[in-house]
């Protein structure tokens, strides 16, 4: 392999290095916010089930 070669192998795998940690930190994001979301769907629920058996 010569020295450009493995220069642009490099460059790829920065690359794909690079993409993997933004895709990362995408999903730490939200997962960080999945517990309120969750927690909000269940109150909403247990109030629309409330609601139906109280009209």
């Amino acid at each position: 392999m010569t020295s450009a070669e493995q220069s642009l192998a490099d460059d790829k795998m920065r690359a794909e290095i690079a993409k993997l940690l933004a895709e990362t930190s995408k999903i730490n994001a939200e997962a960080r916010w999945y517990p309120f979301v969750a927690t909000a769907a269940l109150f909403g629920a247990a109030i629309a089930v409330v609601k139906i058996f109280l009209t």
